[in-house]
């Protein structure tokens, strides 16, 4: 039947409702929150090569409701361990032609998930479009940021997924080259973070787009320069589509959901765990740039990690000539003998951009790259850093899943740049320790006017870019930028990000110089900040403005919090619900680039007061 009547399907705890119906040969659906529309009638479907699955369509059956429940560990997120309950629901489509389109449903008490199956796919299928669209009302207000325009930017090495987002501006606005995921809505009083998961390089990352003014948000596919050297563009051989990912609820359910690794692919099997191993590394490029890249400015990185009990040490571009494989392996002995691990860099393009940073090629095919990826082993490299992609087709992100298998094989840690939205992968390979696709300290470094904005910046990104994947911001100048550029962040504000911000592997923007001059109590506390968190609980905060959120490592909770503008703020929190017996605040003190610490009673709310773009961290132990 052309039209079928609409039929819903609650989260368990019978807050959010999907409701999904065929009107006129057309499916759609709707979501509410508390009884209330949040995400009005909107399309679904797909256009395939010699299929038309979006309109002429009947329900051909519908399934009973099931129970999902998935348990999954990760290393490099906001939780350890990780229960995923919904109820499942897939509607069963045939056009006239009597191909078939399956549109799965998973409802859970944090949000939405959906994805397409074609039953009838095979290899050489190609999904030329999806009309996958959510339309909000009038009212709504959006948190988003524009993709930058394919092969734009320095080297033409965008898009990079590193674009400021736009802040609390009215749902409708227009941005002509779409808006990248995370994207944040507010309706009424209830949030919405839309994402998607579920990547298994046979399809093509996508975005939202809008014709102007118009509140109809569609998935879109990327420009068609956005590809592996002469290779495919749109989804190919692909029976699934990625999860549509919707979180919903209060700014609580979007910092603590982990609904964007729920539905992605579960973990890879690998060779052997035991090499994934999160940490903190010490990163000489961050603060000198390129005439870092010397083997005894490498010693000295070593060294500040060593001092620092951090695992590893970063070196970047241009090693294979200024220091050379040699050395490297001498730095490799050096480093191992002190309980430091070397990450090296490598230039992913090929001839989609004109970065000339090297090693550059030698990860294109695979013979190539596992000939490398063998030798990195074998000397004893703990895991690569691999920049400058090329955005979202099909073939490109073929490219960072082949990338990821052939470190797996090798037990190389990864660390992508320049790169997209991981969108799940931190689950679906527990070696990929981060990912950048954000625009980070370096920017900070560069340019004074990304300085001035900072502190704002940050304060989104714990309900954006951070909430479901790790991101590799490179945080935590705790000192002075030795550059032009001036920080307008508080030293207190800088701290707070080593536990604010998720990463597998936290690449810290501090030099030996830097960290001689922090005391000795902020050093203990960075000496024994935990490497991976075991759960999160949202305190306070709203997007830019300021976020203050804890986290849990074994029994002890950290609190850190930052203000994300410039004028002070008061926050109160309670201590008393964590049951510890002491908290210590590490603060900014009076003077500039200093610090306070003090104990807190731990019996009743505290109040707490962060500078301008100030910050703190409470440890409850």
């Amino acid at each position: 039947m052309l039209t079928a009547p609409a039929q819903s399907v609650y989260s368990p705890n019978k807050k959010i409702t999907v409701s999904f119906k065929v009107m006129a040969g057309k499916p759609v659906y709707t979501v509410l929150y508390d009884k209330k529309t949040v995400i009005n009638e909107s399309a679904l479907g797909i256009a395939q090569s010699g299929a038309n699955l979006f309109e002429n369509l009947s329900l051909k059956s519908t399934s009973k409701i099931s129970i999902v429940n998935d348990k999954y560990t990760m290393l490099n997120a906001k939780k350890h361990n990780i229960t995923y309950t919904a109820n499942s629901i897939t509607f069963s489509l045939i056009n006239q032609a009597k191909k078939e389109l399956q549109i799965t449903f998973n409802v859970s008490n944090d949000g939405v998930g959906f994805r397409y199956y074609i039953p009838g796919a095979d290899t050489s299928s190609i999904i030329t479009k999806e009309y996958t669209t959510y339309n909000f009302s009038a009212s709504t207000k959006a948190w988003l940021q524009p993709k930058a325009e394919a092969q734009s930017g320095w080297e033409h090495s965008n898009p990079s997924y590193e674009e400021y987002y736009q802040q609390d501006v009215p749902v409708g606005t227009y941005s002509k080259t779409s808006w990248i995921y995370p994207a944040l809505f507010k309706t009424g009083d209830t949030w919405l973070l839309i994402t998607e998961a579920g990547m298994d390089g046979k399809y093509c990352g996508t975005t939202l787009y809008n014709d102007s003014l118009s509140t109809t948000y569609h998935v879109a596919f990327p420009d068609k320069r956005e590809v592996f050297t002469g290779k495919g563009l749109l989804p190919k051989g692909a029976k699934y589509s990625p999860w549509r990912v919707i979180t919903i609820g209060g700014l609580k359910t979007i910092v603590e959901s982990t609904l964007g690794t729920d539905l992605a692919i579960p973990a890879v099997k690998l060779p052997d765990a035991a090499f994934v191993k999160p940490g903190k590394a010490a990163w000489s490029w961050i603060m000198s740039k390129d005439d870092s890249i010397t083997y005894t400015e490498q010693i000295r990185y070593v060294d500040l990690a060593v001092k620092m009990k951090w695992q590893y040490c970063l070196v970047d571009a241009d090693w294979d000539t200024r220091i050379g494989y040699e050395k490297i392996q001498q730095l490799v002995n050096y480093a191992a003998a002190k309980n430091v691990g070397i990450l090296l860099w490598y230039n992913s393009a090929g001839a989609w951009n004109t970065v000339k940073y090297h090693p550059k090629d030698k990860l294109l095919t695979t013979e190539s790259r596992e000939s490398e990826f063998a030798y990195l082993q074998q000397i004893g490299i703990k895991g690569i850093k691999v920049d400058f992609f090329n955005g979202d087709g099909q073939s490109m992100i073929q490219y960072y899943t082949e990338i990821l298998n052939s470190a797996a094989k090798y037990k190389l840690l990864v660390n992508f740049h320049g790169a997209t939205l991981p969108r799940g992968w931190g689950r679906t390979y527990p070696h990929l320790m981060s990912t950048e696709a954000v625009k980070g300290f370096e920017m900070v470094t560069f340019d004074q006017a990304c300085a001035d904005v900072q502190a704002n910046h940050c304060a989104m990104l714990p309900f954006t870019r951070n909430a479901f994947d790790p991101m590799d911001f490179t945080p935590m100048n705790l000192y002075k930028i030795p550059t032009q550029s001036v920080r307008k962040t508080t030293s207190g504000f800088e701290l707070a990000t080593s536990v604010l911000f998720l990463s597998g592997i936290q690449h810290y923007a501090e030099s030996p110089e830097g960290m001689s001059h922090v005391p000795v109590n902020v050093v203990s506390f960075l000496q024994n900040l935990p490497d991976s968190w075991d759960d999160v609980r949202f305190i306070d905060g709203y997007p830019g403005k300021y976020s203050v959120i804890a986290r849990r490592a074994k029994n002890n909770w950290y609190i850190a919090g930052i203000n994300g503008e410039a004028v002070a703020k008061k926050i109160s929190i309670d201590l008393s619900k964590f049951n510890l017996p002491t908290a210590t605040l590490i603060t900014d003190g009076i003077e500039p680039l200093s610090f306070k610490q003090e104990k807190l009673p731990v019996n009743k709310s505290t109040e707490i007061t962060m500078q301008p773009n100030g910050g703190f961290v409470i440890t409850l132990e």
